[in-house]
């Protein structure tokens, strides 16, 4: 129907004759000329019609915004004063000799020249698709992963489909459930993430698999979160973890490289600790200058048990940011805000000192805390901050994690309202993540999965002292976003048990939920490790979009829903009898 796609249409083509199919984008009637701006996934482009061919005319005089229509035509260059520089097709125009009305268009149900909520977008999202912005993501989403398959490809993997129908496994989150009619009584569970099978893949001798994959999490939601997300899935026998870590940089670095044309240089790598210790954050944004200070050791004396209590509690935690010559610009008001802000963090409160003069020592501080704080204690404090005329001082006190979660988000809010946030990409692995982290009942849970494997520990030291352990597990960083995560896999069935007994899955209990993988791990296991890259958060920052949703053909809302397809929705009674389920849900309730 067509010879070419409008935004394709060029000065090389000057004189010849095209056929162009798109929609109306905008429709003008200027002294007699009709010209409209018709638009495809490839660009815009000026057409023109001419009042002697009184019926094309006619039949263009009829066009509205949005109108699916073909053009037959000719390409003419535009004179130099009229060339349209913010077009790839600006320097020529179609003089219309056909026009075929394809398909009309209602007046649309949202403007997008106004603003337009997001619901709105969601609703309408086939409309929303349509705009240039909305497009190019997708497109651009698109060369992303023709990049990683073309890479992973060159480098030996073979793409391998794993099931959706699975058993529920511990990825972190709940599972959605699919009744079986078959085996009534029984459910499916859809992936978290192909973990089990990706691994008995390497049991198989598949020793570079990759997938790109749906998984699903029935989870709260935020900007960076869905029910179902993308994964670019990364699995290797006979590799450790740095060479992993070595070639997903490498495909990371060639995506930047090939499509954005940025160097993100040699990636840094930090252990998790040192991440916790100076910015609160196991995925630290590197473009913020600002860190957390730890004081705790220096207060521990004093008579302020604001301070003095967590200072001397083995998981408390006291921690400084220093804010540099800001102290004329921070008022009071802006102080409770960020008292307010910390609390959503579990915060109490947030200590402060302002640094009016810094060589009048006591007499150039403002502070309420001031008259708790011995000399020495405070001059301590001012030298390991390194605090100048002109600082705010900003304290955390409280449990360890309550402060790295609290200060981490203020260290964030800082330095975006006060613009110490560079533009320059900054990547990063983070390393050596504790094995297990506890629970509010004291019992362990795995930090990132059941499956990765401790570092340099045999089982009975893993038993005895397992809140010590490290894994052997790494995250790939981009300015604060967590892109992709991995680590080396368990490949010894004894260690396997181990791990699960630590965590309070007995042998019952382990046999019922993962006895396949136990069974198998007994046959010959090869040493293997993986990651998986979020490949929707990965194309939310290489395109600038605030949200995954913004990446994403037709995302589900902040609740899990659709609003395009009014789902999740009802079922059926008699399909509902067949799988042997019932519902306790009215259906009058509301949703």
């Amino acid at each position: 129907m067509r010879t070419h796609y409008c935004g394709q249409v060029n000065a090389e083509l000057a004189e010849q004759q095209v056929t162009l199919c798109g929609w109306v984008n905008k429709r003008r009637d200027l002294g007699g000329l009709i010209f409209i701006d018709l638009r495809d996934r490839e660009g815009l482009i000026q057409v023109v019609f001419d009042p002697d061919q009184q019926d094309l005319f006619d039949k263009a005089n009829k066009l509205r915004q949005e109108f699916c229509v073909q053009i037959k035509g000719t390409v003419n260059r535009r004179p130099d004063s009229q060339v349209n520089k913010t077009m790839k097709t600006g320097e020529v125009e179609l003089l219309a000799s056909e026009l075929n009305i394809l398909s009309r268009s209602e007046p649309l149900p949202i403007d997008f020249n106004s603003q337009v909520s997001e619901e709105a977008r969601l609703r309408y999202r086939y409309l929303d698709l349509r705009r240039p912005q909305m497009n190019e993501k997708l497109q651009f989403r698109a060369k992303v992963t023709s990049a990683v398959r073309r890479f992973l490809d060159d480098n030996g993997f073979l793409d391998i489909e794993t099931p959706m129908l699975t058993r529920a496994t511990p990825e972190g989150a709940r599972d959605y459930l699919v009744p079986s009619r078959t085996h009534k009584g029984r459910f499916f569970a859809l992936p978290q993430s192909p973990q089990l099978f990706k691994q008995l893949l390497m049991m198989s001798g598949f020793d570079r698999y990759y997938q790109i994959v749906k998984c699903f999490r029935d989870e709260d939601l935020r900007a960076d979160r869905q029910p179902e997300f993308t994964q670019i899935d990364i699995e290797t026998s006979f590799m450790t973890a740095e060479q992993v870590m070595q070639v997903t940089e490498q495909m990371t670095s060639g995506l930047f490289q090939q499509l954005l044309g940025i160097d993100l240089g040699p990636f840094p790598t930090m252990t998790w600790h040192e991440a916790m210790r100076l910015y609160g954050s196991d995925k630290p944004d590197l473009r913020n200058p600002l860190q957390l200070v730890d004081v705790a050791d220096l207060l521990t004396d004093v008579e302020f048990k604001v301070f003095s209590g967590p200072a001397n509690d083995e998981k408390g935690r006291v921690a400084v940011i220093r804010l540099p010559g800001q102290a004329d610009n921070v008022s009071r008001k802006m102080i409770d805000e960020y008292t307010k802000f910390v609390g959503i963090y579990g915060a109490k409160g947030l200590a402060w000192i302002k640094v009016n003069d810094l060589s009048q020592g006591r007499e150039g501080l403002q502070s309420p805390i001031l008259k708790f704080l011995p000399d020495d204690a405070l001059n301590a404090i001012l030298e390991r901050t390194e605090a100048a005329t002109g600082d705010v001082l900003f304290f955390g006190s409280d449990k360890a994690n309550v402060v790295a979660e609290s200060m981490g988000a203020l260290r964030l809010k800082l330095g975006e309202e006060f613009n110490l946030v560079s533009d320059e990409w900054r990547p990063l692995w983070v390393v050596d993540f504790p094995m297990f982290e506890e629970n509010d009942d004291g019992s362990l849970a795995a930090l990132h999965h059941p499956f990765t494997a401790p570092v340099n520990v045999t089982p009975e030291q893993l038993k005895a002292d397992p809140a010590q352990a490290l894994s052997n597990a790494y995250d790939m960083v981009l300015n604060g976003v967590e892109v992709g995560g991995g680590s080396t896999r368990i490949f010894d069935n004894e260690m396997q048990q181990t791990v699960l007994e630590v965590l309070g899955i007995g042998k019952a209990e382990a046999e019922e939920k993962f006895g396949f993988l136990l069974e198998a791990l007994k046959y010959g296991t090869p040493p293997h490790a993986g990651l998986a890259f979020g490949l929707d958060r990965l194309v939310m920052l290489m395109v600038g979009a605030n949200s995954i949703r913004d990446v994403i053909a037709f995302p589900k809302t902040t609740t899990a829903a659709c609003v395009l397809t009014d789902a999740p929705g009802l079922a059926n009674p008699e399909a509902l009898q067949e799988l042997g389920v019932k519902s306790t849900v009215d259906e009058n309730d509301d949703k």
